[in-house]
């Protein structure tokens, strides 16, 4: 069993040990809140009730024994905080990785915080008892070793990031033993009392692990609520300017990120949601998901949509906290799909020219790619990063590459497979190829270095005189 708690939902998913996908489920997590500016916060206990629910909606499609599941592996959102008293209970909301603190080290204001650690930390505390986590969870504005992947020695680094030993998790590697699933979750849910949790890491680095990326020419986009994309390799790199190294899912290898888009994704539900009804009426008609009638109408508009050119910064950065997402070009051919296309075309875009910045820094020519989360479901946006890049693009066969990459832990911990690499070439399936057009990826290209790339410096001067009005 894989769990990928993400930030929209929670997905759960039951592997064969060839990787076959032979259950799956999901829980959806409540709205973030926001109560003032810059602070994001998860409502109640919302993580939890999501693990929960996606484990039991996961076993409600499960036909085989309960107690033939071998293992459990954990992946969780990362760059979150979670503040946890004596009990380990929540001394405070779950601190979102979109909240402004998280830009900073941990300040000890409330005494009931006992223990401050990461999503996977608590989460794995609520599903075996132990106050254990995986050290590839840890990085930004904590005490890490990444030499040794466990705390640093150094009590200055500690007090440097606002914390002291005693606040922090037992560390373990990826593929390790987080615990044993506490007695009454076991009961709960009809499997083994000795199955084992075990570690993972951050949540894309898993991602990349169960997308089977570790090619030098190929690299993986995530089309979640943060699109980014991730290069696996061996060795760190110091002093990166167009993205971030981070530990990988195999220990003491890294993944090198490039830079991303805040509620990625998460546009394209903004867009469903201010269509409407109208749209479940006309997807209902159909009998086909919403998204699946979305995908329909825009493969019926032209490539570039008709001159409607959109930029996405629904979610901007701390350091360009003024700019805000831009649809320019409408003229009286455009429909609420032209909007919609033009959304798929500027993540496309946006993520081109970020993935563009770090290659050109490594000196990195691409072979394929693969695109892996809710995103990739859509043919249109598969076909459009296929003519934007010219190359080929993979889509996998799993209802989520953070559950299989979970899995594969599981399957390395229990000694399946020889390692990971041998575990993934092993259970990683590809579904689906599309392959690139080349008149559109020439018109795609054109249009991308002639007027994408260059909007913003024309919009951010005017979004500066709006910022203090509309912020």
């Amino acid at each position: 069993m894989g769990i990928d708690n993400g930030s929209q939902s929670t997905k759960v998913a039951i592997y064969d040990l060839e990787g076959n996908e032979v259950a799956f489920g999901s829980h959806q997590l409540q709205e973030t809140l926001s109560p003032e500016p810059g602070v994001v916060i998860h409502p109640d206990d919302d993580l939890w009730d999501s693990v929960y629910g996606g484990i039991q909606n996961c076993l409600a499609n499960f036909t085989g024994d309960p107690k033939h599941i071998a293992g459990i592996g954990l992946c969780t959102i990362r760059c979150c905080r979670v503040l946890l008293n004596e009990e380990g209970h929540l001394a405070y909301p779950v601190i979102s990785w979109m909240d402004v603190r998280l830009n900073r080290p941990y300040e000890h204001t409330d005494e009931q915080v006992k223990f401050v650690t990461t999503t996977s930390g608590y989460l794995g505390f609520r599903l075996t008892g132990e106050r254990k986590d995986t050290a590839a969870n840890y990085e930004v504005h904590w005490p890490l070793d990444r030499t040794t992947l466990d705390w640093s020695q150094d009590d200055e680094v500690i007090r440097a990031n606002g914390l002291r030993r005693d606040m922090l998790f037992e560390l373990v590697k990826p593929g390790e033993k987080l615990g044993t699933l506490r007695p009454e979750w076991a009961s709960a849910w009809g499997l083994r009392h000795d199955i084992p949790v075990v570690a993972t890491a951050n949540d894309k680095a898993v991602e990349v692990l169960g997308s089977g990326v570790k090619d030098e020419g190929s690299i993986m986009i995530s089309l979640g609520t943060f699109i980014s994309s991730m290069l696996f390799r061996h060795d760190y790199y110091d002093h990166a300017r167009h993205f971030f190294p981070t530990l990988a899912c195999i220990p003491f290898k890294y993944v090198y990120e490039s830079n991303g888009i805040r509620r990625g994704m998460w546009t394209v539900s903004w867009f469903k949601k201010l269509i409407g009804e109208e749209l479940v009426t006309h997807a209902e008609a159909l009998h086909i998901s919403e998204e699946e009638y979305l995908n329909r109408k825009a493969q019926d508009v032209p490539v570039g949509s008709d001159g409607l050119i959109t930029i996405l910064d629904w979610l901007p950065s701390s350091s360009v906290p003024y700019r805000k997402g831009i649809m320019i070009g409408f003229d009286q051919r455009h429909t609420k799909y032209h909007i919609y296309r033009s959304i798929l075309e500027a993540i496309s875009f946006n993520i081109k020219n970020n993935m563009d910045d770090m290659l050109e820094e490594l000196g990195v020519k691409l072979n394929d790619l693969v695109v892996i989360g809710g995103g990739s479901k859509s043919d249109v946006l598969m076909q459009i990063i296929a003519d934007l890049f010219g190359l080929p693009v993979h889509r996998r066969q799993s209802s989520s590459s953070a559950c299989l990459g979970a899995a594969i832990c599981v399957c390395t911990y229990l000694s399946v497979y020889r390692d990971f690499y041998e575990a993934a070439d092993r259970m990683v399936k590809t579904e689906r190829t599309f392959m690139p057009n080349h008149k559109n990826h020439a018109f795609y290209n054109q249009l991308n270095n002639t007027i994408v790339k260059n909007v913003r410096v024309h919009t951010d001067e005017i979004l500066k005189q709006t910022y203090p009005i509309f912020k």
